[in-house]
């Protein structure tokens, strides 16, 4: 039960990540561009044999496939994989702005084993953290201080 329970917490992960997403459409991408230019063969062939007057055309129509639902599902899956490619990118970068804004860990007590050689110490945890407090409210300050004045602006621009 137990191992069911991992399974399905690891396929939901894996549901969640870009990266492995854009692995599994990747196949279904190679597929559908199969498809679109099978298609279009066999449309072009189609209608060569119609202008060579070999065919009629109503004749054979039910064996000719829409080409246009093929280029659709074609484009659906490749807009998917800009999504999962833009989604990832966006990952890496707050992953990165993140290992930048606070680079180092804090060992915990409850796991003492997972202490580091560059692991901050609490105080210097609690100041990293007080600097970017006082950091967000200086930009808070500017940002009422501007806001105000443009409000100025426009009230004495109205008088």
């Amino acid at each position: 039960k137990k191992k069911t329970q991992q399974q399905q917490q690891l396929s939901q992960q894996q549901d969640f990540d870009p990266v492995h997403r854009f692995k599994m459409l990747i196949p279904l991408l190679k597929d559908s561009l199969q498809n679109v230019m099978t298609i279009a063969s066999q449309n072009f062939g189609h209608n060569a044999a119609i202008d060579n007057g070999r065919t009629t055309e109503k004749g054979n129509d039910a064996a000719v496939q829409r080409f246009d639902k093929s280029l659709e599902e074609f484009y659906a899956l490749c807009d998917q994989l800009e999504l999962c490619l833009r989604l990832a990118h966006e990952c890496l970068s707050q992953s990165i702005d993140s290992t930048k804004h606070s680079p180092n860990l804090v060992p915990t007590a409850t796991k003492p084993d997972t202490v580091q050689t560059e692991s901050l110490s609490y105080s210097q945890y609690l100041s990293m953290i007080k600097s970017q407090i006082a950091c967000a409210k200086d930009i808070h300050n500017a940002l009422l201080e501007c806001s105000k004045k443009i409000a100025g602006k426009g009230q004495g621009a109205c008088n």
